[in-house]
This record gives structure tokens, sequence and C-alpha cells, in this order.
């Protein structure tokens, strides 16, 4: 078989539906909408969550919770992706978006956590750290500097 002899399996592929060409078609005037009605109607129809007047599932459910829209929002790095770079390397938040360790630079940016072993000997800059990835760093010969 070659590229240019490809098919789609028999019966794969319908006819589209032609509405409202003739009653002949099987779908001519009322184009399959039904006789009367709302939804017959042109621009009918309910707007999305009506339940013909009953109480909507989105009103009967409790509500629980809230946004903190002064949240701080950092990208969360575990200290051990940081073996990936070489020895004295000064690692930036640009750095980790160019290497792909982090896909953006969130709006409060980068946090580096404590999880796992740290064995290079690096210059981190972020603008939190917990105690335990600061710990490791300084351990390992490094620098933890506050941006």
């Amino acid at each position: 078989m070659k590229l240019h002899e490809l098919r789609p399996a028999e019966g794969a592929v319908r006819d589209r539906k032609r509405k409202g060409r003739g009653t002949a078609s099987g779908l001519g005037k009322t184009a399959g909408r039904g006789s009367n009605g709302q939804k017959a109607r042109s621009g009918g129809g309910v707007r999305p969550g009506f339940e013909g007047g009953q109480m909507p599932l989105y009103r009967r459910l409790p509500k629980r919770g809230f946004t903190n829209i002064f949240a701080k929002v950092y990208n969360e790095i575990s200290i051990e992706r940081l073996n990936a770079f070489e020895n004295g390397t000064v690692v930036t938040p640009e750095l980790l978006k160019e290497t792909g360790v982090i896909k953006k630079i969130e709006k409060d940016g980068i946090k580096i956590l404590g999880n796992g072993n740290l064995e290079k000997s690096l210059t981190v800059q972020a603008q939190r750290f917990t105690k335990s990835a600061a710990e490791k760093i300084e351990a390992a010969g490094g620098k933890a500097e506050v941006m």
C-alpha cells in the first residue's frame, strides 16, 4: 500500500446532512426541528444549565470556600532538580526557564524546596528558600541568594 492509495474504510464516511432541501431529502420543510415550540424557532433554545424552571444543579449545591486574590504564586522546585547543572553555575530563574526545568516564571518568582540531596556546588538565586534547602545548598559548598 502506498500513501496515495489510502482511503477511509468502507462505510466510515457518511454524506453530510443537507437540511431544508425539499421533502424528498427527509430533512426538508422543518429541517429536522419538529413542528413547533421553542427549539423550532430561529434563535430558540434555552441557556446552558437551564432545567426547565426546576432549581438548577448549580444553585442546589452548597458553595464553600473562596479564592484569596492576595495569595502569592511561586514556581516550587525541589533541590534535587538542580543537580542537572555543572559545578559553579549561577542558577537564576531565567536559566531555569531556558533549560526547561520550569515552563514559565510565576508572578511571585521561584521557591526552592529542600526535597532530595544536592551534590553540586551552585550559587542559587531565587525569591524564597525553605530552611532545609538553604542549609543543603550551603553544605554542598554553594550559596543561596535571595533576590
